[in-house]
């Protein structure tokens, strides 16, 4: 709602909450109209694109429910907790002709889009291997019973504890990833769940998982999730030429910067006053930090309803949506033994946004 003050045409038809309570004190705050049910939601406006924010337990039954009516989804990550259930909404969206699309959106940035456009220009020559970090910290710690929303909701602990925070953080990089190369070939994973007491009631999802990415069409990537690591959200790309790298997943409007490879007295060496990478015009609209994000979340709706309004491909695709939803399930289930996992699914990587081209 706060990112939705910085996108101009789009307002809210209604909004439906199961739990009544909650329901009217959100619509009370941000100033938007309750349905009663999900039809009523459905009746109200007719062409409305729907977005799937409810727990990911029931993405499955929400978003089927809203393609059955014959509307355009966007769901919260991820699309299902399983990967048939994810495959059935996919092929459901087809044969209705219906957008599918899944958050998260940061892949629209300006951080994101400036790394593949630093990419494609061959800025850090040819890419060799990636690593990537999306570790919080050691959150069961953390003072999370002050997390309020704007609107008075508490962060809901338990529950993110349950879903895991790999179902909840790998796609922040993974769809950049994919946007830049396509789609993953090979998961080779691991996850375990390494703090066994959290708030809640269990079973909990693992709190730990480490992912290498083979692509068809690009670098080895390692991609680690936990909530136990100190805090670390960054990404290094390593070309010929020196390594790209983006601190803050979380920022559509990180720094992106290059440093190019030397040798000083015989020592390799990347430069240690990297260049910062800048796209030449404007980009998106930006919101300020809330937290520890400062991302504008109306990204990815607005690409849905601007793709639909210009009939075009949107670059949130259905098969976009579903390849993330396979990788990212391949790394939270993984397990300790699982090994190599083939993907089944796959997509083309995505159309870069007009000012980042």
């Amino acid at each position: 709602m706060r990112s939705l003050k910085s996108m101009p045409g789009i307002e809210v038809a209604g909004v439906f909450d199961i739990n009544a309570a909650r329901l009217a004190q959100f619509c009370a705050f941000w100033g938007v109209p309750a349905r009663s049910s999900l039809q009523e939601l459905l009746d109200a406006a007719p062409e409305a694109l729907v977005l799937n924010l409810t727990n990911p337990h029931a993405h499955f039954e929400t978003t089927r429910a809203c393609l059955m009516a014959g509307r355009h989804v966007y769901s919260e990550k991820p699309l299902a907790t399983d990967a048939d259930e994810a495959k059935a909404l996919h092929a459901l969206a087809a044969e209705r002709g219906l957008m599918l699309g899944s958050a998260p959106c940061s892949v629209l940035g300006e951080a994101a889009q400036t790394l593949g456009h630093a990419l494609r220009h061959g800025i850090a020559g040819t890419p060799r291997a990636i690593y990537a970090e999306l570790d919080d910290g050691f959150i069961p710690q953390a003072a999370f019973d002050k997390w309020i929303s704007d609107s008075g909701a508490p962060w809901p602990a338990g529950d993110e504890f349950r879903v895991g925070c790999t179902l909840e953080h790998a796609g922040y990089y993974l769809t950049w990833l994919i946007a830049w190369f396509g789609s993953v070939r090979t998961v080779v994973a691991a996850s375990a769940e390494t703090i066994p007491d959290k708030a809640g009631d269990g079973p909990f999802a693992p709190d730990l998982s480490v992912a290498t990415l083979f692509f068809e069409n690009g670098p080895v990537t390692r991609l680690t999730c936990s909530i136990v690591a100190p805090h670390d959200h960054s990404i290094r790309i390593v070309g010929d030429k020196g390594v790209l790298s983006c601190k803050a997943a979380w920022d559509n409007g990180a720094k992106v910067r290059f440093a190019r490879r030397l040798t000083l007295r015989r020592r390799l060496m990347e430069h240690p006053w990297p260049l910062r990478i800048r796209l030449p015009g404007p980009t998106h609209p930006k919101v300020a930090r809330w937290g520890a994000a400062a991302m504008n979340f109306m990204l990815g709706p607005a690409e849905m309803l601007e793709a639909g309004a210009q009939g075009r491909p949107c670059r949130l695709s259905n098969d976009f949506a579903l390849h993330l939803t396979e990788v990212t399930l391949a790394i939270q289930n993984a397990g300790e033994d699982t090994g190599a996992q083939r993907m089944t699914t796959g997509c083309a990587p995505m159309e870069p946004m007009p000012w980042a081209r």
